[in-house]
């Protein structure tokens, strides 16, 4: 136990329900709340009963603000609490609140007491231990009233294996999957607001994501990609480690410009990302796409246009924000602080001679004809062997 016996508590969500491969669902999650905090100090986390436990290693000073802050963007974590340890006796719960609940014992009108006996060796029932700490703390704080219905203060109770621990309020946690155990996709990254939101759903559901952004200097600027390299970072903490592939894309949007239709153009530059975001894919070991699109809100989005750009692939293409609108995707994108990035008003690649009049309800074969003019798999590897890989750190 660390000097002040404070430590986290990290509620499993959906993992409980994971039966026999749960335990590859906690291995995950310990790796990736380990990872999170290392910056912040050394700790022992390590899982039991549903929870697991992050505690600062005796001796060494760690900053548990920041480890706290930095636990909140961990998929996989439903509920987390700080708590204070003490003595699987009723006395020390007693004391224990007494010292690390005072201040909120202090503020607060109304409380109650709730145990949780996971350690059924303990002489008392959870009901019991409440009632006891309860009946103390109330002679303690004579200004407190017991509401057990709606209260302002829940002084909570654990009585578990190693320990018991006194919390009060939980806070909620990110909820999801731990970041990795659904396998790896590659994420087209713009600089708009809803791909990095995309980037985070998939993310909560287990995907560990390696970037795509197409860069096509000197039509877009050295602002627009730094802009995109700053929203790697902002989703970064939710996302774990982060790689942005920036592809080279000025020739082959000059190459389409001089033989493509102006009303296919939006569409044929996009299947030319969705090849080499596959090809992308397959070098990184990823076995999926992830995009940014929204069903109906622009004319590349149509469900005929999304047909004719996935035609291209073969791997699956995962679209989360597909039936959400602007306001919907918004709200999450001020959630996760890339909101006001996303909205820095420089270009990206897709604003790029934006035809007039853009095809909506494109067949897939009306592109063997356009496409036979060039040589797109000449074009796609030269695009993939001039790739940048740039590794993102966490902000936040």
């Amino acid at each position: 136990m660390n000097n002040n016996n404070e430590i986290f508590l990290l509620k499993l969500g959906e993992i409980v329900l994971k039966g026999l491969n749960r335990r590859r669902f906690e291995d995950r999650l310990i790796a990736n709340v380990t990872r999170r905090l290392h910056p912040y100090g050394k700790f022992r986390v390590y899982s039991r009963q549903s929870t697991v436990y992050v505690e600062p290693k005796a001796g060494v000073e760690c900053d548990l603000d920041g480890a706290w802050e930095a636990i909140k963007k961990v998929f996989g974590i439903v509920s987390m609490s700080r708590a204070r340890g003490c003595a699987k006796d009723p006395d020390a719960f007693v004391a224990a609140a007494k010292e690390y609940l005072n201040d909120q014992l202090l503020a607060a009108k109304s409380f109650k007491v709730e145990s949780k006996r996971a350690d059924k060796t303990f002489p008392m029932t959870s009901i019991e231990l409440s009632q006891y700490v309860g009946g103390l703390l109330a002679e303690a704080y004579p200004h407190l009233k017991v509401d057990v219905h709606n209260p302002e203060l829940t002084v909570r109770l654990e009585v578990r294996d190693f320990s018991g621990y006194v919390h009060a309020n939980p806070e909620p946690g990110p909820g999801g999957l731990p970041v990795g155990v659904g396998g790896r996709a590659v994420a087209l990254l713009s600089g708009g607001i809803d791909s990095p939101v995309a980037c985070y759903m998939m993310a909560k559901r287990g995907l560990a994501l390696e970037m795509v952004h197409f860069f096509s200097y000197p039509y877009t600027s050295n602002e627009a990609k730094e802009k995109v390299l700053e929203l790697a970072a902002l989703v970064a903490p939710y996302c774990g480690r982060v790689t942005v592939n920036i592809v080279p894309f000025t020739k082959i949007q000059e190459e389409l410009r001089r033989k493509c239709p102006e009303p296919y153009f939006t569409l044929a530059m996009r299947r030319f990302m969705m090849r080499i975001s596959e090809m992308v894919a397959h070098r990184v070991g990823a076995e999926g796409l992830v995009t940014g699109e929204s069903m109906g809100q622009v004319a590349s989005q149509t469900m005929s246009a999304m047909a004719c750009t996935q035609a291209v692939v073969q791997m699956p293409v995962f679209r989360p924000v597909i039936g959400m609108d602007k306001e919907e995707i918004v709200r999450i994108a001020r959630k996760i602080g890339t909101f006001e990035t996303s909205i820095l008003p420089y270009e990206d690649c897709c604003t790029v001679f934006t035809p007039r009049h853009p095809r909506t309800n494109p067949k897939p074969e009306e592109f063997a004809e356009i496409e036979c003019k060039y040589d797109f798999e000449g074009l796609c590897k030269e695009a993939v062997e001039g790739i940048e890989r740039v590794q993102i750190r966490a902000k936040g």
